[in-house]
Order: C-alpha cells, then structure tokens, then sequence
C-alpha cells in the first residue's frame, strides 16, 4: 500500500450508491456505505478502518467480513485486492490475576 501516501479524499466528491446500506460486518453492523466513507476520509488500511469502524473486531474476528471489507476499499482506491497492506494478527491476550505472578519464585534469575 505503499503507493498511496496522499490522504486526500479519493476521487472528488463522496456519491453515497444505492447498495450502501447493505450490512458487510454482521457482528458490528457495519454498513458498504460506512466502509466506502472511510476509505474517503482516509482510511487506507485494513487496520485503520477496523480501529475507525470496528469492522471485523466483532464475534467473528473478521472471519466473514474481511475479504468484503477488503474488496469494497480495494475498488474505491482503484487498486487490485492483493495490492493492500496485509493485516497484522496478533494472539489473544488473557488477564492474569496479580497473585498468580506473585506466587512465582525468582530462583536463579539474575541473584533475586
């Protein structure tokens, strides 16, 4: 993605289409219509339209709606599919409770 540094509006004035109510990420109701907009207030990555809408950080992780997502920014910036910037997984994060850390013994950790 690296072609597009302008973050200028793409291509002129926002058209709302007559299919921009269709929802594309069930989990957070998200609508085309909400994915289009962003991708023309300038959110040109998969990431920075998931942390401006939420789409695809629902139940489902992105497991139905990020290829739809995808190809909905891909066609309003004017640019092949597999021409955007892959996303970045990252691995479940659990809390630990504080006591469970304190239990731990410091035995041959740098003389603790």
């Amino acid at each position: 993605m690296d072609k597009v540094t302008d973050r200028s509006p793409v291509g002129g004035e926002f058209e709302p289409a007559p299919d921009d109510g269709l929802i594309i990420c069930r989990c957070e109701e998200i609508t085309k219509g909400e994915i289009r907009r962003a991708v023309y207030d300038g959110m040109y990555t998969l990431a920075e339209v998931r942390r401006y809408l939420r789409a695809g950080m629902g139940l489902c992780q992105g497991q139905t709606c990020r290829r739809l997502v995808m190809g909905i920014m891909a066609k309003q910036l004017n640019i092949p599919p597999d021409e955007q910037e892959p996303e970045v997984s990252r691995a479940p994060a659990r809390p630990v409770e504080m006591r469970a850390l304190a239990n731990t013994t410091w035995e041959g950790v740098g003389g603790l």
